[in-house]
This record gives structure tokens, sequence and C-alpha cells, in this order.
């Protein structure tokens, strides 16, 4: 199921430039590229406060 070949990549970009048209196209890569971007961040930013408040733990000693 996930391998596709040069024809089938083919014809799906065919299918995208018929649905929405080789003008938006450039807006949606656009669009999908902020949205990539912006998860990114988020999850960066996530993952610096995990480690900070990992960091600020105290050890407790039984």
């Amino acid at each position: 199921m996930g391998n596709f070949g040069a024809t089938e990549i083919v014809l799906i970009l065919l299918v995208i430039v018929l649905l929405f048209g080789a003008r938006k196209i450039p807006e949606l890569m656009k669009g999908i590229g902020q949205g990539m971007r912006e998860f990114k961040k988020a999850s960066k930013v996530e993952d610096d406060t995990d480690k900070m408040s990992a960091e600020d733990k105290p050890e407790v000693k039984k």
C-alpha cells in the first residue's frame, strides 16, 4: 500500500491540479509550510518546558 510508483504520483498530482487549479497550489503549499512551522515551534516549546520542569524538581530522598 505504501509503495507509490511514478505513475501513481503523476496521477495524484494531476488530480490535485484539477481540483484546486494551478493558481491555488502555491497558496496551499505556503499554508501547509506555515502550519508545519507552527507545529514544530509549538512542539519545541513544549519540549523545552518539559525539560525545564524536570530540572526544577528537587530530588526526593527516602
